[in-house]
Parts: C-alpha cells; sequence; structure tokens
C-alpha cells in the first residue's frame, strides 16, 4: 500500500507490507526507501509490518527549498499511518535521524535499530586512506557543476564496496542499484531542503534515549561507523553494538537476512506495539 504524507512546504512518498508490529525503516543519505526492499519479505515473515519512505527530496519525495525538521517528517510518516509507537530502523543518515527522532518524541520510538548509524554531534576517526576518499569525495561534491557519475562511482566506492575493498566484493547488481538511487540526488535542477539539527546534538544528549538501541555496523565499513556502534554502546542507558565481520556500510541490502534476524531478536523481548 503507497501513502503520500504532506508536510510543511514537501510531500513524502510512503509505502507499506504487512500486518504486524510496525517498523518504520529510513534510508541512508546515498539512497531512497528501495535500498529497504531485500528485507521487506523477511521482515514481514517475521510478523513485522515494514513501512519505508522517501526521506524529503529523495526518490519520489519532493520539497520546497525550506528549513525543515527531519524528526518532525518521520513523525509525519507514523501519523499518516496510524502509529501511536514504531521501532525505527535506519540507515547511515537514515540512522542519525532515528536517534535523534528517538530523543525528541521518547513516547512515540519503542526502539532503535542503527544500521552503520551516524550520531550527531560524535566525530571518528579515520584512516589515511579514508580521509584521502572523503576529501576527493567533498571535492566532487563541491564542485560548479557537480559531476553526477563521478560522484556516485566513488560513493559505491566508499560505501558499497568499503574503504580499500575490492569493487567484485559485492555482486554488480548492489553496485549498479545504489548508483541508479545515489546519482539522482547531484542532477541539474533538483530542489533541496534545509534540515534544522537537533539541538544540543545527540551526542550530548545519549542520556535522553530511553528506549532499547542496537548499533549494528561492519567491519569493511569506514573506521568511525563501528567506533560510533560502540561508543553507542559505552555511553547510551540501553544500546548494544553488533559489529559483522564482512558487510560495508550498506548492510540491509548486502546481507539482508542476517540483519532481518537481528532485529528479531532484538525486538522480540519487546512484545506488542502500535
Amino acid at each position: 500500500m503507497e501513502r503520500f504524507v504532506d508536510v510543511p512546504g514537501g510531500r513524502l512518498f510512503s509505502l507499506a507490507d504487512g500486518a504486524g508490529r510496525p517498523l518504520v525503516l529510513v534510508h541512508a543519505g546515498i539512497a531512497d526507501h528501495r535500498a529497504w526492499d531485500p528485507m521487506v519479505a523477511g521482515l514481514v515473515a517475521a510478523g513485522f509490518q515494514a513501512i519505508r519512505y522517501d526521506i524529503r527530496a529523495y526518490g519520489a519525495s519532493t520539497t520546497e527549498d525550506v528549513e525543515f525538521s527531519n524528526r518532525a517528517d518521520l513523525i509525519a510518516v507514523l501519523d499518516a499511518w496510524g502509529l501511536t509507537r514504531a521501532a525505527l530502523v535506519g540507515n547511515s543518515r537514515g540512522g542519525q535521524i532515528a536517534l535523534d527522532t528517538a530523543i525528541e518524541y521518547p513516547d512515540r520510538i519503542v526502539a532503535v535499530v542503527g544500521v552503520a548509524a551516524g550520531l550527531g554531534g560524535f566525530e571518528g576517526s579515520g584512516t589515511a586512506e579514508e580521509l584521502a576518499l572523503f576529501e576527493e569525495l567533498e571535492r566532487l561534491e563541491s564542485a560548479d557543476p557537480p559531476d553526477p557519475d563521478a560522484i556516485a562511482d566513488l560513493d559505491v566506492r566508499i560505501w558499497v564496496d568499503g574503504p580499500g575493498q575490492r569493487p567484485d566484493r559485492v555482486a554488480p547488481a548492489l553496485r549498479e542499484a545504489v548508483r541508479a538511487m545515489d546519482r539522482p540526488l547531484y542532477l541539474p535542477g533538483r530542489v533541496d531542503a534545509q534540515p534544522v539539527v537537533l539541538d544540543p546534538r545527540a551526542a550530548a544528549r545519549l542520556a535522553d534515549l530511553r528506549c532499547p538501541v542496537l548499533a549494528v555496523a561492519g567491519a569493511l565499513d569506514a573506521s568511525e561507523v563501528a567506533e560510533t556502534a560502540r561508543h553507542l554502546e559505552a555511553h547510551a542507558p540501553n544500546a548494544r553494538a553488533v559489529i559483522l565481520p564482512d558487510v560495508a556500510h550498506m548492510i540491509g541490502m548486502e546481507a539482508p537476512d542476517r540483519l532481518t534476524a537481528l532485529i528479531e531478536d532484538f525486538l522480540r523481548p519487546l512484545g506488542a506495539w502500535s
């Protein structure tokens, strides 16, 4: 079932599968809702309602050039589907949005699964190779005009293959799927908006995380991602980190069955919610 959600200055595309305990899946900054497609059947079979949506200005979602809150947009998705509470699964930037939302709206969020999640205000370290890749990515993104193909190619090298990993480590179809979602973000004429960040940032407010958190990271990802997961485990009240040895950043696409099993095991003790 598909549904558009009107938000101030924008319109969000969302869709839902299944009829169990609701999970809202928040995609990475190089993707859109389609990144979760490999996991939907498994989540539904595990007894969840899997709700995906496109963040403002991604995929089929649109926006005007306005200031907005990603947290308020996410709550608007819950409201549109008639949900009092939901668990959140967020990848990368989507993980940061999920954690921020759990802090700002603690009564609406029952749990967060951060998948290679960012954490606002936390700065990890990086190897010399990783820093060089990020500097090159920043150079490409700041070019006028940017080259969508060059940016998408480098994003795939960093986030799909993993820094320093072989380009044949994952299936070509996975690399092409991410490239197809990422490239349109840099095409001329795309209208973006200005997200208002959580203030103070989440890293300074981890004590406000009332819900349990599972932080999943891949050992083949950039170093700071596993550091973030371990930081959450060490400093949030009820957080656990799991580092998978053989995956990179797009874990839901690369290892959907393993991630689904982790989510199911993590959420099973929480009982029902809606």
